[in-house]
């Protein structure tokens, strides 16, 4: 082959494309790795499942923080007024207002999902 011609593509040298979970890609259920073409090296993909995340930990989580930090932040709010930095603390009130309705929205999707799974699951 002549170094200064490109490389043919997956596709041109009869190599499949499909990632798993595509139209045309084998189901990733066997227990061993399956063979993929990554470029033009291949390698070995592990049959991974992708996590059931819902958010609701990691929305409530993250308000309770926000929520922390805020209340820490009110027994400095002196030092805030005289420093100018009082917006800390509006950005710990934002953060925790957004994180309410953040939550709510979670748990609306994940008793959603309970009842009616998503297609392809």
């Amino acid at each position: 082959m002549d170094p200064t011609e490109p490389e043919p593509t997956a596709q041109q040298s009869g190599q499949s494309t499909a990632r798993p979970g595509e139209h045309g890609a084998s189901p990733s259920g066997s227990k061993s790795g399956q063979a993929v073409a990554v470029g033009p090296t291949s390698g070995t993909m592990a049959p991974v499942r992708p996590l059931d995340v819902t958010g609701v930990r990691t929305v409530g989580v993250g308000t309770l923080l926000f929520l922390l930090a805020g209340l820490v932040l009110l027994a400095f709010h002196g030092w805030l007024e005289d420093t100018d930095r009082e917006w800390w603390l509006w950005t710990c009130v934002a953060g925790f207002g957004l994180g309410v309705f953040g939550y709510d929205y979670c748990r609306r999707r994940a008793r959603h999902h309970e009842q009616d799974p998503p297609a392809g699951t």
